[in-house]
């Protein structure tokens, strides 16, 4: 076998490994962290030293450059995090555009928490739970499609019944209905 070949499978091996090296998880931190984080912050989650965290950061960065990756670490605010170049922002600015227009409206999660929970259920149980009418919520609801229609109760004008979507599933990262938290587990709001 040749030196190269040697290396070659050495760093395979390497790449396939599933043991976490320091660096790896220096750039799993940030990647997930939403703020910057303090390079003491960081070294004591990641079980390092700052000096070793910036020689980390460092070889990061070369390594996003050579690769010309769409991001680098940077410094913000004192600490660090992960940042995405300008260069992108023209895209950027369309996605958090999207994202405005589908936040939800502290009564649209309280009316989604609703039939999540007491799915099928027709809007005007949803109106005696929550005290006013919902009629207006459950459309933008529907719109962005997270409340589907799922049939017709069997009362006095066979109201509509309404329930989630695969589409609320992926949103709040459940894999099935089962996954919501007991409404016992649920904190109550401060009076």
């Amino acid at each position: 076998m040749t030196e190269e070949h040697e290396r070659g499978t050495s760093d395979e091996r390497r790449a396939t490994s599933s043991e976490p090296t320091v660096e790896s998880v220096t750039e799993a931190v940030l990647f997930a962290s939403d703020e910057p984080l303090r390079e003491a912050r960081l070294a004591d989650i990641v079980g390092t030293s700052a000096s070793q965290i910036r020689r980390h950061i460092e070889n990061l960065n070369n390594k996003y450059q050579t690769n010309n990756n769409a991001f680098r670490i940077e410094q913000i605010a004192g600490g660090y995090q992960m940042m995405t170049l300008s260069d992108y922002n023209h895209w950027l600015k369309k996605l958090l555009q999207v994202r405005d227009q589908s936040k939800l409206s502290p009564a649209a999660l309280e009316t989604l928490a609703i039939i999540a929970y007491k799915q099928p259920i027709i809007r005007a149980d949803i109106e005696v739970i929550r005290g006013v009418a919902v009629g207006e919520i459950i459309r933008n609801l529907m719109y962005k499609g997270l409340v589907k229609i799922v049939g017709r109760a069997e009362v006095l004008g066979r109201p509509m019944l309404y329930g989630t979507t695969k589409k609320f599933l992926e949103v709040f990262g459940l894999n099935s209905l089962k996954e919501l938290p007991k409404i016992e587990e649920l904190k109550k709001p401060p009076p």
